[in-house]
Parts: C-alpha cells; structure tokens; sequence
C-alpha cells in the first residue's frame, strides 16, 4: 500500500495532466468553427448582392448620395440659414404676414358683407 502522501502527489500530477488536456482542447483549429451556411431573405439576399464591390449599382448609388450630400451641404443648409438670417435678424418685422384688422364700431358697415354693425345693447345691472 502507498502512504497518502505518495497518493496525493500522484492525484495532482493526474489533476494537472487533466487540465493541460481540457486547455489544449479548447484550442480552436484552423477549420473550426463549423458553422451552418447563412440562410438569407429576400431583402438580405437583395442587398448582399446589391452591394457588393464592383457592381455598377453601387457605384450609382455611391454618385448619388454624393451628389446628394453636396447639394445639401452646398446649397440648401446655406440657404436655410441665408433665409433665416434675413427673417428673423434684418426686416423690422418678422414674417411679413400678421396685419391688425381694421377695428369696428357700432354704425360702421363691414366692408366684405355690406352689413351694418348694430349698436351695443345696454345691460343694465342692478348692482351698479
């Protein structure tokens, strides 16, 4: 029989021998991993091929969004601001548009209508 000492060191040595396989296992190789192939829809397989390089659709696409951007950038966000600039700081009066009605009084004729603006009636209240 071999003294527990002697069974100790000879549990580590299978532990530690144990270990360095479990590690080296979870090396992956170079195939790994294995995976199914990629099932795509409709509009994924669209775009999948749609973008990929060397198309001439993408490189329309890639024109148009350049042109795009410049007219944005180059054209349109300065004007936006020229116009905003020139609204809200420089005219006396923002907008252009509020104008006060003529006030009314009692006699007057309404223009649009022809009609004629009775006289206010008197209230008379009893607390007065």
């Amino acid at each position: 029989m071999s003294s527990p000492t002697q069974d100790e060191r000879l549990r580590v040595q299978q532990l530690r021998a144990l270990r360095r396989r479990w590690l080296r296992d979870q090396e992956l190789s170079p195939r790994e991993p294995v995976l199914p192939p990629q099932r795509l829809g409709p509009v994924a397989a669209f775009w999948e091929r749609f973008l990929r390089p060397g198309e001439p659709w993408r490189h329309q696409v890639h024109n148009f969004y350049q042109g795009g951007r410049f007219v944005f950038l180059r054209v349109l966000l300065p004007a936006w601001a020229i116009t905003y600039y020139v609204k809200y700081h420089l005219l006396k009066s923002p907008h252009r548009v509020v104008v006060a009605n003529p006030r009314i009084f009692p006699g007057d004729r309404i223009l649009e209508t022809g009609e004629i603006m009775p006289p206010l009636k008197d209230e008379h209240h009893r607390h007065h």
